[in-house]
């Protein structure tokens, strides 16, 4: 990772971005949460990515949110709506939150804070609370002890910040690496993280600053599966772009044969899903035991 001991000025504007595609019935509170901040926010932008619920007439009906829409109303991805806010925001500081998470009132204060301490990280996260659909409390994103190692290679194999909500990161370096890949249609998260991990350096604030809900309306198996194979091709071009150790990348090929081998299986295709599983088993041989005496959660 990069790391410039250049002094930087302070920044001050926030960018907010989040992609709506059918949820109407959690966009009300996240757009809220984001106008509810104890620091405001210089803009927010929603970009309806050819919704066809009523969330885009909830959110027009909010002062205070700048509503864009694909040209002609099309359904072009979430990276695409990424990309599109990203162009319009006019912010030094970008945050990127999904349409059914929500803030703390106090996580912009926070998280800007520290992207202004003396060391001036290029990125900075917080700890969250998953959530169910109703806002119930289910688990902690980060144990006791989590620290920031800025070391790209441990998002390679776990990507242990589940959500972009989860961030703030300067614009500048989101201009170093470029936009959001609109030719993954799952899994893009992960691949911009890890670009972002490469090119700045990171912090962490052990605060539970943001709320990550989990719910019914969850991905099919079939979406799994392209998420899961995307992720060979995330991995690919992680590869080809940046040192990573033989180890790392070993480990997270064996991630995905693992977790791609499970989709499989559970669609009833026995013999391709045990294949992968064996090739994981094959590649990281310690952690596949793990998981499977239940040692470890998961792989």
């Amino acid at each position: 990772m990069s790391n410039s001991s250049s002094s930087r000025p302070s920044l001050s504007r926030v960018s907010v971005i989040i992609p709506l595609y059918n949820r109407a019935d959690y966009i009300e509170q996240t757009v809220r949460s984001v106008l509810a901040q104890t620091l405001p926010v210089a803009e927010l932008i929603v970009v309806d990515d050819g919704s066809t619920d009523d969330g885009a007439a909830k959110v027009a009906a909010i002062a205070g949110v700048t509503l864009l829409r694909h040209e002609g109303g099309a359904n072009k991805g979430q990276a695409a709506s990424i990309n599109l806010g990203l162009r319009q925001a006019s912010g030094e500081v970008i945050a990127i939150l999904d349409s059914d998470d929500y803030w703390h009132p106090q996580f912009i204060e926070t998280l800007l804070a520290r992207l202004n301490a003396p060391d001036q990280p290029d990125l900075v996260y917080a700890n969250g609370s998953a959530v169910d659909g109703d806002g119930g409390y289910l688990y902690p994103l980060f144990g006791a002890g989590h620290i920031e190692r800025n070391e790209a290679w441990r998002l390679l194999v776990d990507c242990y910040i589940a959500s972009p909500g989860l961030y703030l990161a300067r614009r500048s370096l989101y201009q170093r690496v470029g936009e959001v890949d609109e030719s993954l249609r799952a899994a893009q998260d992960h691949d911009m993280l890890l670009r972002l991990a490469e090119q700045g350096r990171l912090a962490y604030v052990d605060q539970p600053l943001f709320y990550y809900r989990k719910h019914g309306d969850s991905i099919s198996a079939r979406g799994q599966e392209r998420r899961w194979r995307n992720g060979f091709v995330i991995l690919a071009k992680a590869r080809c772009r940046y040192p990573y150790p033989p180890r790392a990348l070993r480990k997270r090929q064996a991630v995905l044969h693992y977790r791609l081998g499970q989709v499989l299986r559970q669609q009833g295709q026995g013999m391709r899903g045990g294949l992968h599983l064996l090739a994981a088993l094959l590649l990281d041989p310690q952690r596949a035991l793990a998981v499977a005496t239940g040692r470890e959660r998961k792989a």
